[in-house]
């Protein structure tokens, strides 16, 4: 029973994912609905109706460390799942785009603040071995609300007519009350426990119960020990010390968003249309991109660790070229529809095994235990900005330019063939590191 507790909290604490992936797809659906209906310019629907999320995702991501270092893991993830219930409620019933827009920002500082308190509340409970496809459910939940998204919204744009974009935003009530009720089952992170009010009694109980055959002496002793090193440090975040984890976590997340990931899961329908996919079929066809990466996020999780964390990167990396490439040449030579469908599912499944997989687990991982909080915030963070700005400029630029669509992929691609150097030159192994022997070869690798 004890070894079961491990997997049930951490599948728990995922689902967050799964509101995370549902609310920032489900707005694929009614994108153009909501702009036939209020006649907005593509600049105003850009910047609030489709991008509004996610400057609130920027918000929850980058404060997102301050409630987990000072009100906990468990209390952060509570209200994370408050924020999701509020905003599904306000959205479906917005009466007018600020309205709409102030609903969907509610909900984008819950998905920014769940991509930083989950992946670290996993990360401190599970142990090294277990690690990388643990906090992986998180990922795999993203791409499982994803795919639910896309077939909600194929299903009641099928049969609900004008308002089913209402119906497609509202729905998102059920899973988040769900959440709420099942985190509160979830105990604290042990090692929140040690560091914010020297509990080991409780930490060690924890430990325990979701390692019973590991050495919690040990695990207790390097956590002290990481928490002593750094009890009477006097600098801050960014401090010399942390410069390198804190450059691999920017480049990890800034790379993630330079692949165009965003910009094609938040705009399907309309790069399948624009490809000559029929008008009736293009919510359909955007099923296949969430079955996908349903799929490969699981084979990345298998993987993760077994293969290791750099070696999805170098998978996904080369993928992601071959298929950008592949989409911008569908895009010059006006080939058929269906082409630009197939290439697109290729380039979902290399960002599902590769960046998908990994960037989550990482950037939990790379961080001491005194600053994991806000080096999480700040990889989030990044992830988040990057997806906004790309996400509001990308449409106005594609309208503007629309015989020159694939220079965009062929930028992308360019991007993916820096992160592959990236990748074989800078980026870590860190599978099967206890997190804090890997902080002592980050510190050690940096002096």
């Amino acid at each position: 029973m004890k070894s079961n507790k491990l997997f049930l909290w951490s599948l728990t604490v995922a689902m967050a994912g799964f509101l995370f992936g549902f609310d920032t797809i489900v707005i694929s659906g009614a994108d153009q609905p909501i702009q036939l209906l209020w006649q907005t310019s593509d600049w105003f629907h850009s910047t609030f109706i489709m991008s509004m999320a996610l400057w609130g995702t920027v918000l929850g991501a980058l404060g997102g460390g301050v409630p987990c270092h000072a009100l906990g893991r468990k209390k952060t993830l509570l209200w994370i799942g408050v924020l999701y219930l509020v905003s599904a409620l306000g959205s479906g019933l917005s009466t007018d785009p600020y309205m709409f827009s102030f609903f969907r920002f509610i909900g984008g500082i819950g998905v920014g603040a769940s991509s930083v308190a989950a992946p670290i509340y996993i990360s401190e409970i599970a142990p090294a071995e277990k690690r990388g496809r643990l906090v992986a459910m998180y990922q795999f939940n993203i791409v499982f609300g994803i795919l639910i998204a896309f077939l909600s919204n194929w299903f009641f744009g099928a049969f609900l007519g004008e308002n089913a974009w209402r119906w497609m935003l509202g729905i998102e009530a059920l899973p988040a009350l769900i959440y709420v009720l099942l985190v509160l089952g979830v105990p604290e992170s042990p090692r929140w426990l040690l560091m914010k009010y020297n509990d080991e009694t409780t930490a060690r109980k924890l430990l325990q119960q979701v390692n019973p055959t590991g050495d919690v002496d040990e695990e207790l002793r390097a956590i002290r020990h990481s928490l002593e090193s750094n009890k009477n440090e006097t600098a801050g975040f960014f401090s010399k010390k942390y410069s390198l984890p804190i450059m691999l976590a920017f480049l990890m997340a800034f790379f993630n968003q330079l692949s165009g990931i965003n910009f094609v899961l938040y705009y399907a329908p309309r790069i399948f249309a624009s490809a000559g996919v029929a008008a009736n079929d293009v919510l359909g066809a955007s099923v296949p991109i969430g079955v996908v990466n349903l799929l490969f996020t699981l084979l990345g999780m298998y993987l993760i660790d077994r293969f290791g964390r750099k070696q999805l990167m170098y998978i996904g990396s080369i993928g992601y070229i071959v298929f950008l490439l592949a989409v911008g040449w569908v895009f010059y030579s006006e080939a058929e529809g269906f082409m630009a469908v197939v290439f697109i599912c290729g380039f979902v499944a290399s960002h599902a095994i590769g960046q998908g997989a990994v960037i989550w687990v990482f950037i939990s991982e790379i961080f001491p235990n005194k600053v994991r909080d806000y080096g999480m915030a700040l990889g989030s963070g990044t992830h988040w900005v990057f997806a906004a700005l790309i996400t509001m400029v990308t449409l106005p630029v594609l309208n503007a330019h629309g015989d020159d669509k694939w220079m965009l992929y062929l930028f992308f691609a360019f991007m993916m063939f820096l992160q592959l150097l990236w990748v074989a030159f800078m980026m870590p192994e860190t599978k099967g590191v206890p997190l804090e022997e890997l902080q002592e070869k980050l510190m050690k690798k940096k002096k």
